[in-house]
């Protein structure tokens, strides 16, 4: 069977990388529409990007209006400043929201209308060049063919795809990453693991992904408890930001799974972030579909030291999914209810959110078949 594999054109990694990266970047065009949040305005992580456009005499105009996990109404307000600015190429400079919304910007700065246009459907054409720095180690935005917009009026995280939102240019550089606080480091983290893990486990997975999910998985149990109560750690950042890298190219080309199709809904109706409720959402969801995926989650558990050769795979894909567990509970990932969302609300959003799951068509990558029903069970198993 053969297989196909999609990746940014380059990557930039390491300490250095934005400097290395600067004529790259400057020679997209003659001025930039920087996409970020006030967040990274005032850290100074925009003006290490706006002061290297400055030495290349680069023009640029600054749109940080990403102030949540981007909508439609972001993506409109992003338009315009492209438009007046008249911008010729786009670089995010953020999290997954900068860099989600600077593609979906791409989309509606060349073919016009609403981004929610595109619902349902797959992008093609030609987008200005991208580049994408981020600064979280979890989303892989960087490296992925894939934009998650919430359209305001349906409450629906949409997952939109397409191969010209690849970025163009990947800097990953762990500097961006150091000012990460706590929550957002797990959060994000625990993202990654999300990704590696469920590319590995998909019926989408093949070797390449293989290769790259489990190096991610084995940096992330390594690496984020360290970086969770040393922020400033800066080998534990590296490699967590590769872990990030990672895991967002294996997912790309193998996909998520089920865990990604529950996790949208939760964000989209109650204002949960990504990382967030990927994390409630993980033991549950594993929990539930490992059986039928035993010797691959059992790779897993061995690759991290939790199990051996000694361990049947069931034995051992069990141990994996244990150490997830106590992942999360380090990480002090929320419970909905102790996230602030009541129970009987949850309960009575289950059959929206689970239509929106099988909608998204990631748990049908699950190599356990999943049914309305089996959904269900999961979204009810969470609140116990």
């Amino acid at each position: 069977m053969s297989c196909q594999f999609i990746m940014p054109k380059q990557i930039f990694y390491g300490e250095g990388a934005l400097e290395q990266a600067a004529p790259t970047l400057a020679g997209c065009g003659s001025r930039a529409l920087i996409v970020t949040d006030p967040v990274m305005v005032k850290l100074g992580n925009v003006s290490s990007v706006t002061e290297m456009l400055k030495k290349a005499d680069v023009g640029f105009a600054v749109f940080e209006g990403v102030t949540g996990e981007p909508t439609d109404k972001m993506v409109e307000a992003g338009r315009k400043v492209w438009e007046s600015e008249k911008c010729d190429f786009l670089v995010a400079v953020g999290g997954g929201s900068p860099i989600d919304t600077m593609k979906a910007i791409g989309v509606v700065a060349v073919n016009g209308g609403s981004i929610n246009d595109w619902y349902g459907k797959e992008i093609t054409g030609e987008l200005p060049p991208m580049t994408a720095i981020p600064t979280t180690s979890g989303t892989g935005s960087e490296a992925t063919q894939f934009t998650i917009i919430t359209n305001s009026e349906a409450d629906i995280k949409m997952l939109l795809k397409g191969k010209p939102l690849m970025p163009d240019i990947a800097v990953v550089d762990p500097r961006f990453t150091m000012t990460a606080p706590p929550a957002i480091t797990a959060a994000t983290g625990l993202d990654a693991l999300c990704h590696a893990a469920e590319a590995y486990t998909s019926r989408k997975a093949q070797h390449m992904t293989d290769t790259l999910a489990v190096s991610a998985v084995k940096r992330i149990f390594q690496y984020l408890p360290i970086c969770y109560v040393e922020g400033e750690n800066a080998q534990a950042r590296m490699q967590m930001s590769l872990a990030a890298l990672e895991a967002g190219i294996a997912f790309n080309n193998a996909s998520v799974t089920v865990i990604h199709g529950m996790s949208r809904p939760i964000g989209a109706l109650f204002h949960v972030p990504h990382g967030v409720s990927n994390a409630m959402l993980l033991p549950a969801c594993f929990a539930y579909v490992y059986r039928e995926a035993a010797d691959r989650f059992a790779d897993l558990g061995r690759a991290i030291g939790v199990a051996g050769s000694e361990d049947a795979d069931i034995d051992a894909a069990e141990k994996f999914i244990h150490a997830c567990e106590r992942l999360c509970r380090s990480c002090h990932i929320p419970t909905p209810e102790e996230y602030g969302i009541g129970k009987v609300d949850f309960l009575e959003k289950i059959p929206k959110m689970t239509q929106d799951a099988l909608a998204s068509g990631s748990p049908a990558n699950t190599r356990k078949e999943l049914s309305a029903e089996d959904i269900e069970t999961i979204y009810r198993a969470v609140l116990s």
